[in-house]
């Protein structure tokens, strides 16, 4: 028997072309479908994040001022998922998207048009608070969409579309710089704007939990009394044991796949590389996740998810660690190869896992609560990790990559059990 969504029709994919979607992919509903295509419009104008530095030197903003800007900008990111996942359950999931995308949209001319550092810095602040609350109100809309045996598959499509806009953005950021910085900023806020428009027309709000509903609480999770109590707050998150494991564990290993955006561009300096060889580094990431990621995922459904993304995370912390190895083009080539296969091993899982042990009155908290956990990790790598690099030295640095990293993956399946318990628990309810 077919599963079916939320609104009582049996998952499809889009009928124009079948024969184009990736086996692993085959079945969604639309809504997952939906949330993909925006996805993928969004992330093609990422455009003024990875080029802010640039943009501040030539408006005169350099040395410490600059640092208040981009400390601006990762503070939101950490305020942002906690202020989204409570939205998405207070006011629905689709509201919470709209503002996110229209308040990031607004701050996006406001940074541009910014007088001075510290109003730079106050839009800063906006652009990334505004726009990481758009992911928890995502996330529990596809968990609302789909059962926990395609959770996995739905967040994996979902950071494929990432990878595709963001590939691409690559390309077209560097050309409309070339330009204009204006036009990165346009071409940002308008693709916001886009997404919005798409979430305010085709995305449906799914229907709200009664209070009866609310009480049913999961197998060594929020029971029906915590259930009662739980308000508006992440109060249900944190009496939940088995979240309060896996969440810091994901945090490490994402900790880890954070270094590949911090460390990796800090050794090919010192290694006497041009930018350029960091950026043919990048290139091989995006055609292998863009590419293999679907097969990858398709592959991979049938095994245990906690024992893949154990895999995975092992496969990300050894490519790395190999990056100490590395002296060359071809060296940094092997350990971008490595923890790039490792990358699209572990797509999606995490987030379907922690989506599985959610109330679904909760999604949205449980969502907001896993993505600030990937804000604090890429924080940390922002500071703890150069301050590692930097002062320790590179060898500490991988090291410490090599052992928080297949620790935590160890740790991690050791939960299979307790995680299989929870999502039989679902299933059966």
């Amino acid at each position: 028997m077919p599963t079916r969504t939320p609104s009582g029709t049996a998952p499809r994919t889009p009928s124009s072309l079948p024969s184009l979607i990736p086996s692993s992919f085959q079945g969604l509903p639309p809504v997952v479908w939906t949330i993909f295509a925006g996805t993928i419009v969004n992330r093609l104008g990422y455009l003024v994040t990875p080029f802010l530095v640039f943009f501040l030197a030539a408006r005169g903003v350099t040395g410490a001022e600059t640092s208040y800007v981009l400390g601006a900008l990762g503070a939101g990111n950490l305020l942002g998922p906690a202020v989204g996942g409570i939205l998405a359950d207070r006011i629905g999931r689709r509201p919470t998207m709209l503002i996110g995308l229209i308040g990031a949209s607004a701050a996006q001319g406001a940074l541009f048009l910014a007088p001075g550092v510290w109003t730079m810095a106050a839009a800063a602040l906006l652009i990334s608070a505004a726009g990481s609350t758009v992911s928890p109100a995502a996330y529990a809309l596809l968990a609302d969409a789909v059962d926990s045996e395609r959770r996995q598959r739905a967040y994996a499509l979902f950071g494929w579309g990432v990878n595709i806009g963001t590939a691409v953005a690559g390309v077209l950021g560097g050309y409309l710089a070339a330009h204009g910085y204006w036009l990165l900023f346009a071409v940002d806020a308008g693709s916001m704007l886009l997404y919005a428009l798409v979430v305010a027309v085709r995305l449906p709000e799914p229907k709200r939990r009664t209070t009866e509903e609310r009480s049913r609480g999961n197998a060594e999770g929020p029971g029906p009394e915590s259930a009662k109590k739980d308000g508006i707050g992440y109060g249900v998150v944190l009496r939940d044991r088995l979240a309060l494991l896996l969440l810091p564990l994901f945090g490490v290993q994402l900790f880890v796949y954070s270094l590949t955006e911090v460390a990796l561009p800090l050794a090919v300096h010192d290694s006497g590389l041009s930018p350029a060889v960091y950026g043919a580094m990048a290139a091989v990431n995006a055609i292998l996740v863009v590419a293999v990621q679907p097969f990858a995922t398709a592959r991979l459904a049938r095994f245990p998810q906690l024992a893949v993304q154990s895999a995975g995370s092992t496969l990300i912390a050894v490519g790395v660690a190999l990056t100490g190895l590395a002296d060359g083009i071809v060296g940094y080539t092997v350990s971008v190869v490595v923890w790039s296969l490792g990358e699209l091993v572990v797509a999606g899982i995490a987030a379907g896992v922690v989506a599985n042990l959610a109330p679904a009155h909760a999604r949205g908290r449980y969502q907001g609560a896993f993505s600030w956990t990937w804000g604090v990790a890429r924080f940390a790598a922002l500071t703890l990790g150069v301050a590692t690099y930097t002062t320790l030295g590179p060898s500490a640095l991988w090291w410490t990559a090599l052992v928080a990293g297949t620790a935590t993956a160890a740790a991690t399946l050791t939960l299979t059990a307790r995680v299989k318990a929870r999502t039989a628990h679902e299933l059966a309810a």
